[in-house]
C-alpha cells in the first residue's frame, strides 16, 4: 500500500500497472531519480510495479516494445533520457508510427528550476538539455503528445495516453515529465481506472458497403483480396482462409517488405504470392484490407473498369502526405468485423452459385500451382550453389520451423518461400523503412511469447542499425535467447537494387563496384555474439545450413542466443 506521503513517480508506476502496462523498456538518465527512488520504495513495501527492462540503446527498447505488442496485441511503454533518448528512439517511433502500433514512449524532461527544489539542475547537461519544445521532436509521428504538469493525476494522464494509442487506427503517444514533477510529494492515492479495455470501441463498417463489396465480390470472375496487415487479429486469419477457400477469391499481399502479419495461411490455395502483377492487372474487383500500398502503380494498375473497394479504420491514411490510389467504396470501421460481414453476406449471395466458385477457385489453383512450382525450381538450382541464396535459406528454415516459431524478416528471404500457418508467426518492418527494427523486435517477441522459437532474418546493413551489441547483450542481461540470420551479402542491396530500377541500363549499372553500395569487407558477425555470450557460426555452403540452424535451436534451449553469418549472394 502507497504511504501517506509519497512521490508522484509512485503513483504514476502504479497508474500504469492498473493499466495493463506490464513491460516498460527502459533506457535510464539523470531524469530518472524519482523513477529510481519510486522501484526501491515499492519493491520494500511490497508493492507490485510494471516490470522495467534494462535496454542500452534506446533503438533496441522502442523495437522490443513494438515487436512484444506483434507478439501479444498489448501495449508497452517505452522510458528514455530527455531530449537525446527521445532522439535516439525517433526512428524506432517512426516505425511504430507507420505499422500503426500502441507504444507510451516516455521521457524525462530536464529540470527547469535551477533552485529551490530537490529535483532542480545539479548538472551541467541540465542546461545544455533544455529545449523550448521537447515534444516538437516527435509530434509528426505521434497521436497525442503531452507534458506532465505540477498537480495532475499521473493516472489520468496516463489513461488518456493508452485510451489514444489503443483506439483505432492505434498508435505510439508521447509523454514528457519533468523530474521536479515527478519528485512532487503527495499524499493523494491513484485513483483505480474503470473496468474496460483499453481504447474506444471498434467501429462498424457500414453494412451496406459490405453488402455492396460482397455483391461485387460474388459476381466478379477474377476477385482479389490484398492485405497487409488484418492477421494483427488472431481470429482474422481463420477467417479470410475460410472467405478465399469458400467462395474462390484470391489472397494476395503487398509489394516488399510485404505483409507484415501472416494474414493467410502461406501455404493456402488461393495464396497467389507478394504483389502479383499479373493477378492485380486481371482482377474485375480488388478488396484492399488493412492496406495503405495495394499495389505500385509505376508496376501495375488494375482494370479501368475494375471495382476498387478500400476497408480500414481509415481507409484513406490520412498520416501519408500524398495516396493516390482510386477506389469506389472507401469503408472505415474494423478490418475484424468487417470480414465477419463479408464471410456472412457472401454465404447468402453465393446460393446458386457453385459454377462460378468452382471456376475460380481452379484458376486460383492453377496460379497457385505454377507459382509453387517456380519457387520449388528455385530452390533446387540453388541446392548446391555458393554462395547461399535466400530461397534456399527459406527452405531450409521451413525444415525447423514449428507451430511454435516466430519468424521476424528485416531485409531477409521472400515471405512467399516461408510455409507459416499459425496467427502471429511472422512479423516484418514498417513502411516507414526504418532500419534497426528486428534485433529488439525479437527480443520483445521472445518477452512476449517465451515458450516460443524465435528466429530473426536479417540483412547485414540492418543488423548494424539495429546496435547488436547492445541487442545481444540485452538478451543475455534478461535470458532472452532467439536466434539472428544475418544475410551477409556486404553491400546495401536495397539501394543496389533501386538503383537498377531506376536506371536499368544506366551507367551505374555497368560498374563493377557501384558508388555508395559496397559494405567492404564484412566483420565476422558471428563473434560479436560471441563476445556477447551466445553461440556464432559462419555458414557458407548450403549443405551445411539445415543442421547448423538446428545448433542454434539446441543453443536456444539452453538459454544461449545464437547467430549465423551467413555468406549470401542476391
Amino acid at each position: 500500500m502507497i504511504s501517506s506521503l509519497h512521490s508522484v513517480a509512485s503513483n504514476y508506476l502504479q497508474a500504469l500497472l492498473e493499466r495493463g502496462i506490464e513491460y516498460v523498456f527502459a533506457n535510464a538518465g539523470t531524469d530518472f531519480a524519482p523513477i529510481i527512488e519510486a522501484l526501491v520504495a515499492a519493491k520494500k513495501a511490497g508493492i507490485k510495479t510494471p516490470h522495467f527492462v534494462t535496454v542500452p540503446h534506446e533503438n533496441v527498447a522502442i523495437a522490443m516494445a513494438h515487436g512484444y505488442f506483434l507478439a501479444t496485441g498489448k501495449p508497452a511503454a517505452v522510458m528514455v533520457h530527455v531530449t537525446v533518448g527521445t532522439a535516439n528512439a525517433l526512428c524506432g517511433l517512426m516505425n511504430a508510427a507507420r505499422d500503426q502500433a500502441p507504444i507510451l514512449l516516455t521521457a524525462g524532461r530536464t529540470p527547469s528550476s535551477e533552485t529551490g527544489h530537490i529535483g532542480s539542475r545539479n548538472a551541467s547537461i541540465h542546461w545544455g538539455q533544455d529545449s523550448f519544445d521537447q515534444g516538437g521532436i516527435v509530434r509528426e509521428w505521434v497521436k497525442w503528445d503531452y507534458e506532465l504538469r505540477p498537480g495532475q493525476p499521473p493516472e489520468e494522464i496516463v489513461g488518456r495516453a493508452l485510451d489514444i494509442a489503443m483506439s483505432e487506427p492505434k498508435g505510439p503517444v508521447y509523454l514528457c515529465m519533468p523530474r521536479e514533477v515527478l519528485g512532487d510529494l503527495t499524499d493523494k492515492k491513484p485513483a483505480p481506472p474503470r473496468a474496460r479495455a483499453l481504447g474506444s470501441l471498434l467501429s462498424t463498417p457500414s453494412p451496406a458497403g459490405i453488402k455492396q463489396t460482397a455483391q461485387w465480390l460474388a459476381s466478379a470472375k477474377f476477385p482479389l483480396i490484398i492485405s497487409s496487415s488484418t492477421g494483427r487479429d488472431p481470429a482474422n486469419v481463420h477467417v479470410l482462409s475460410r472467405i478465399a477457400e469458400k467462395f474462390g477469391i484470391g489472397i494476395a499481399l503487398p509489394g516488399e517488405p510485404g505483409a507484415r502479419e501472416l494474414n493467410i495461411p502461406l501455404t493456402h490455395p488461393m495464396f497467389l504470392g507478394i504483389h502479383p502483377a499479373e493477378a492485380i492487372a486481371k482482377a474485375d474487383v480488388i478488396v484492399a484490407i488493412d492496406c495503405e500500398v495495394p499495389w505500385w502503380p509505376s508496376k501495375v494498375t488494375p482494370r479501368a473498369d475494375a471495382k476498387l473497394v478500400q476497408i480500414a479504420p481509415d481507409p484513406f491514411f490520412n498520416r501519408y502526405p500524398v495516396r493516390g490510389f482510386q477506389m469506389d467504396l472507401a469503408i472505415a470501421g474494423s478490418s475484424s468485423l468487417a470480414l465477419v460481414q463479408l464471410e456472412a453476406e457472401l454465404s447468402a449471395l453465393s446460393i446458386g452459385k457453385n459454377d462460378l466458385v468452382a471456376t475460380r477457385q481452379q484458376q486460383f489453383r492453377a496460379i497457385v500451382t505454377t507459382r509453387v512450382e517456380q519457387q520449388q525450381a528455385l530452390i533446387k538450382s540453388m541446392a548446391s550453389r555458393s554462395p547461399l541464396h535466400p530461397a534456399w535459406i527459406a527452405q531450409c528454415l521451413n525444415q525447423v520451423i514449428t507451430k511454435d516459431t516466430i519468424i521476424v524478416n528485416e531485409m531477409g528471404v521472400p515471405m512467399e518461400f516461408l510455409a507459416l500457418v499459425e496467427p502471429r508467426s511472422y512479423m516484418s518492418s514498417s513502411l516507414a523503412g526504418g532500419l534497426g527494427f528486428g534485433l529488439g523486435a525479437a527480443l520483445g517477441a521472445k518477452i512476449g511469447a517465451p515458450a516460443k522459437n524465435v528466429i530473426l532474418i536479417v540483412g547485414d546493413g540492418s543488423y548494424m542499425f539495429g546496435c547488436p551489441t547492445a541487442a545481444h547483450h540485452t538478451a543475455k542481461m534478461h535470458k532472452l535467447p532467439t536466434t539472428t540470420l544475418v544475410m551477409n551479402n556486404a553491400r546495401w542491396n536495397a539501394v543496389y537494387r533501386s538503383t537498377l530500377g531506376m536506371y536499368p541500363d544506366g551507367l551505374s549499372s555497368k560498374e563493377d563496384m557501384m558508388p555508395l553500395v559496397s559494405l567492404g569487407e564484412s566483420p565476422e558477425y558471428q563473434d560479436i555474439m560471441k563476445a556477447c555470450g551466445g553461440y556464432g557460426e559462419k555458414v557458407d555452403k548450403p549443405e551445411h545450413l539445415t543442421a547448423a540452424l538446428q545448433r542454434c535451436l539446441d543453443a536456444n534451449a539452453k538459454g544461449q542466443s545464437a547467430l549465423l553469418n551467413l555468406i549470401t549472394g542476391d
